[in-house]
């Protein structure tokens, strides 16, 4: 039996030995990737992607900002990072050592990620806490940060826009918010607030969560920030402090750069992938409500393509 323990442990150490070294390779590929692009100035941030840690190409669209905007504190704060193995800021912690504070709602998730065998050679601070409009503010204070951040990244898949509302006293230099492509590039809505939104409960086709890129915008542009681009896959966009443009990073419209999400991730009420796309989607989640977040009327999702 204890042979039997042994050889089990044995096979253990070898995966996380193998998850290290095929980290490893990712992040020196990342390395190259960032240098071939740095010398480069793009016409559309779907042109500086890469991927290393992110889930699509944020990581070369960090890359690229970083590099071309003046950053006085170099420290992110991500939320909705599961157990951060794949998110938007990993390869920016351990290529360029900026210091970050991440939440999730999880404590599995954050006891993941601290026993992982990165977090204690990065600085990184991990928080497991279910994120409101109530509580949002004190947890960012916990990260001991100048609200002047490098990098506020949002992704709850839920009640986002209410969560970065109450986060007016924030000045990061970088955001970056996950929109719904599915609510289109015409209306700026939500979901309507509720403390404990979440995305599987609230309805089991998994489409119907946050808000519209054109919410996003009207919110960060009334707070001085400029909508630069999204991402190719249709889910990320990335704001930057008007004042920090340049030749390099420029502003540009919602028609300009919107995207539609290009994955499909609706499920069926067993939880299995159904695969909808296009108006399908609206159709699965048409008769629920959302709020236009500028005028604060009420409407249905059928409404947004009526």
């Amino acid at each position: 039996m204890i042979g039997k323990w042994r050889r089990l442990f044995a096979a253990v150490r070898r995966l996380v030995n193998a998850e290290r070294r095929f980290d490893e390779i990712q992040f020196n590929q990342g390395l190259i990737l960032s240098r071939l692009a740095g010398v480069e100035r793009v016409s559309s941030l779907c042109d500086a992607e890469f991927k290393v840690f992110s889930q699509w190409g944020e990581d070369g669209i960090i890359q690229y900002l970083t590099r071309h905007i003046e950053i006085k504190h170099h420290t992110f704060i991500e939320f909705g990072v599961e157990d951060f193995f794949e998110a938007n800021c990993r390869f920016l912690l351990v290529k360029d050592l900026w210091r970050g504070f991440v939440i999730d709602g999880s404590q599995k998730n954050i006891s993941r990620l601290k026993a992982s065998y990165f977090y204690w050679k990065y600085p990184l601070r991990g928080n497991a806490s279910f994120i409101t409009r109530e509580n949002v503010e004190g947890l960012l204070e916990e990260s001991g940060f100048d609200k002047d951040l490098g990098i506020l990244s949002v992704d709850i898949d839920g009640v986002d826009y209410y969560v970065l509302e109450r986060l007016e006293q924030w000045k990061a230099r970088i955001l970056i918010v996950e929109y719904n492509g599915v609510f289109g590039s015409k209306s700026p809505v939500s979901v309507p607030y509720a403390a404990d939104f979440t995305r599987n409960a609230k309805h089991h086709s998994n489409l119907y969560y946050g808000a519209s890129l054109p919410a996003f915008y009207a919110l960060a542009s009334s707070r001085g920030y400029a909508l630069v681009g999204v991402n190719s896959a249709g889910s990320n966009a990335f704001f930057v402090r008007r004042e920090l443009l340049s030749e390099a990073v420029r502003e540009v419209s919602v028609e300009e750069c919107f995207r539609d999400s290009c994955f499909r991730e609706s499920r069926d009420r067993a939880g299995h992938l159904t695969f909808a796309s296009g108006r399908k989607r609206l159709e699965l989640i048409g008769d629920l409500p959302l709020v236009n977040v500028v005028t604060g009327s009420d409407l249905k999702v059928r409404d947004l393509h009526a």
